[in-house]
Order: structure tokens, then C-alpha cells, then sequence
């Protein structure tokens, strides 16, 4: 007979899997409503998901009162800012991307967002570096010189997305509010941008609602749906299985995204772009290794 913490792992683990599962497939969703410009569908998923979050804080511990309690000082306010700022870029960064047939060098940016937060620990928050953690970061460097050196640029859709994701992470860990509430303050407080822009838009004729079909016009609609569900199942999961499990977990999706680029989408993926690849996996291999020896020797 299963007790009660061994089920609730189980089910922590199936949403946060599920969660990743989903964050991998979004391509397939961003891919759709292609006619619409990149900002506009970022402003749109602003608007959006303010609108569901803000039906759903009721539901949640802390509700309205952590959201206006996140804005009642300087400092929380200026957190939640440029972390949303943060947000709204790597969401700008990324969707471009897909819609630009470069879906395979956004999963690299996802790839790297544990090897960057690694040395964002290291060099910001000056926390001590285990030998294989270094090495790690030492590879995914050479992973990103490897790029520069063979292809003759720089990886930049993946650096940007990595860079906006680990630094968004970064702030978010400093802050006492919950996944939702803390999205739905973000998004709060971009939306008035948001939603300038996207009556600008409509003004000059250029915007998607009331122009485009109907089902373009849907999808657009719900991309607050979209984004809030996989974060949803995240915060249920995260509460109930352990660090080192969602740390693996977390590499489901850009496999996931790296899938579809290679075998639907059919992306350019040559023999220099994969010796960088395979550098970077080499270093989310020693990652992992060493936060799971690290784990057992505690235990």
C-alpha cells in the first residue's frame, strides 16, 4: 500500500512532467497564427493572460492581497518590473524565433538555462562551484565558441533566450510570491503597454482581432490559456517532488522543442551545429551527474 507523500510525488511529478511535456509543443501553437507579428502576439499574450490570471487569484492562497502587496513598495515594485520586462523579452525572443524557422537554436537557449543559472550562483549570488560544475559550465562555453568558431557567428537567439530566462529566474528567486500571483504581477504591469500598442494597431488597420479569420483570431485570444495552464501544473508539481527531480524534468522540454524542429519542422541541423550541440549535452550530462551524487551523499 502507497503512502500518502509517495502519491503526492507521484502526482507532483506527472504535472511538472506534463508542464514541461506542453512547454516543449508550444511551437506547434506559435507556428499557427503566423500572419500576426511577433510584439503584437507578445502584447496580445500580456493582455490575455492578465485577464485569466486575475480569474484565478481568487482561488489561490494570498489571492488579491499578495498582488497589491507586491506593488505597495519601491523595491517590489522595481523587482517585479524588470523581472517582467525580462519575461516579455524572452517571450518576444522566442516566439520570433519559431516563427522564423529557428526553433532548433531556441531548445540551445533552453538547454542552457541550468548551466547559465549555475554560474549566475557562482558569479552573482558567489556560491561556492563543485569541480564537475565548473566543468559543465566550462563545456557549454565551448559549446557557444564552437558556434562562433565554425559557423561564424555568435548563437544569438539562444544566448538572448538563456540570458532573459536565467536572469528572469534569478529575480524571481528573491521574491516571496507565488508562481501565479507573481505572474499575474508581471503581466500587470506591462499590460498597459500592451494594450496602447495593440489599439495602435487596430488603429492603423494592422492589428489581428477584427481583421484576420475567425480561428486566427481565437488562437490569438487564448494565449493567456496557453500560458497559464503549463504554470499552473508547474506550481502544483514544484510544491511536491524534489529539487533534483524537477531539475531533470526540466530538460523534457527543449528535447521536446529540438524534436520538432529536427523531424516536422526539418530545420538545417549540420555537422558543425551539431559538434556544438553535442558540447552542451556533454555539460548537462555532468550537471546532472553531480546533482545527483551530491543528492545521494547527503541522503
Amino acid at each position: 500500500m502507497s503512502r500518502p507523500a509517495d502519491s503526492a510525488a507521484a502526482r507532483g511529478a506527472f504535472a511538472a512532467g506534463l508542464c514541461y511535456f506542453l512547454w516543449g509543443l508550444v511551437p506547434l501553437y506559435w507556428r499557427q497564427p503566423v500572419a500576426v507579428d511577433a510584439t503584437e502576439l507578445i502584447a496580445h499574450r500580456l493582455v490575455w493572460s492578465l485577464v485569466f490570471l486575475v480569474a484565478l487569484l481568487p482561488f489561490v492562497r494570498g489571492g488579491f492581497t499578495g498582488f497589491a502587496g507586491a506593488l505597495g513598495t519601491r523595491r517590489t515594485f522595481s523587482l517585479n518590473l524588470l523581472s517582467s520586462a525580462l519575461l516579455t523579452a524572452n517571450w518576444l525572443v522566442y516566439v520570433w524565433a519559431v516563427n522564423h524557422d529557428h526553433i532548433l537554436e531556441a531548445s540551445l537557449g533552453y538547454f542552457l538555462v541550468p548551466l547559465l543559472n549555475v554560474a549566475l550562483g557562482r558569479f552573482v549570488l558567489h556560491e561556492h562551484l563543485r569541480r564537475l560544475q565548473w566543468l559543465a559550465v566550462a563545456c557549454a562555453a565551448a559549446g557557444v565558441l564552437w558556434q562562433l568558431v565554425q559557423l561564424g557567428r555568435l548563437p544569438w537567439i539562444a544566448l538572448a533566450i538563456a540570458g532573459t530566462f536565467g536572469l528572469y529566474g534569478l529575480l524571481r528567486k528573491q521574491s516571496p510570491l507565488g508562481a501565479l500571483t507573481g505572474l499575474a504581477v508581471e503581466t500587470a504591469l506591462l499590460a498597459p503597454c500592451a494594450v496602447a500598442f495593440l489599439l495602435w494597431r487596430h488603429h492603423t488597420g494592422e492589428g489581428a482581432l477584427g481583421r484576420l479569420d475567425a480561428g486566427t483570431q481565437l488562437l490569438v485570444m487564448s494565449t493567456g490559456v496557453v500560458t497559464a495552464i503549463p504554470l499552473l501544473l508547474f506550481a502544483y508539481g514544484a510544491r511536491r517532488v524534489r529539487l533534483t527531480t524537477l531539475g531533470l524534468l526540466q530538460y523534457l522540454a527543449p528535447i521536446v522543442q529540438f524534436l520538432l524542429g529536427l523531424l516536422v519542422y526539418h530545420e538545417a541541423f549540420t555537422r558543425d551545429r551539431l559538434g556544438s550541440f553535442a558540447l552542451i549535452w556533454v555539460a548537462l550530462l555532468l550537471y546532472t551527474a553531480d546533482n545527483l551524487w551530491t543528492q545521494r551523499r547527503k541522503r
